[in-house]
């Protein structure tokens, strides 16, 4: 008697391939049957798991968020301070190194266009940059109030530093030899430490 098919571990398959597809291809061009192949399955076996090629999208969009946060986990594990925290942080979404992964850089900014055009794909989108943005903001407070400096424009350097670290992922995608190598993790770190630092320091109370 033949095993049922491991369900997870294919359907883990096919967001890889259509991670891969898209960063060599595109979205429009990372057919069913390209996706397939990359994956070593029949296209009806693909269909078996996601109905349409959107589906896929849709779970390659949040499968990129949780990769994104696993390595920040990594990297933040032996940080003891907000200061550490916060570093861990820039250096785990820009940096270069162990977990580094410029195809699914290039599949993320695919998916930033494809936001777009696709409702769908806007919502999840839009959800993961919120969850993102909680949490870079929730970092760069912990640091301010540890440095007893005003919290008031916490968002607004937060959506700053995530605009930057979108824009970094755009241009590693579309024109990395025209940056410098290794800039973008140690530059977002100065302009943060630059505007923490010129921050007024404030009472306790303050806070």
């Amino acid at each position: 008697m033949s095993r049922p098919p491991n369900t997870e571990q294919r359907r883990t398959e096919i967001v890889n391939a259509l991670l891969a597809s898209m960063a060599e291809h595109g979205y429009e061009k990372a057919t069913i049957q390209v996706i397939a192949k990359k994956a070593n399955l029949s296209p009806g076996l693909l269909h078996y798991h996601f109905k349409t090629k959107n589906e896929i999208l849709l779970a390659l969009v949040k499968t990129l968020a949780e990769l994104s946060r696993a390595r920040y986990f990594e990297f933040s594990k032996n940080a003891s301070s907000a200061e550490d925290k916060l570093q861990a942080y820039i250096n785990a979404r820009l940096g270069k190194g162990d977990g580094a992964n410029p195809a699914a850089v290039a599949a993320w900014v695919v998916i930033g266009a494809e936001a777009v055009r696709q409702p769908e794909v806007r919502l999840i989108y839009q959800e993961s940059i919120k969850e993102e943005l909680a949490l870079a903001q929730s970092l760069l407070t912990a640091c301010l109030k540890d440095k007893r400096k005003s919290l008031k424009n916490a968002p607004r350097l937060a959506a700053a530093l995530l605009a930057f670290m979108e824009g970094a992922f755009q241009l590693a995608s579309a024109a990395p030899e025209a940056m410098p190598s290794g800039y973008a993790a140690e530059t977002a770190y100065q302009m943060v430490q630059r505007y923490v630092d010129g921050e007024k320091i404030l009472g306790i109370r303050n806070l």
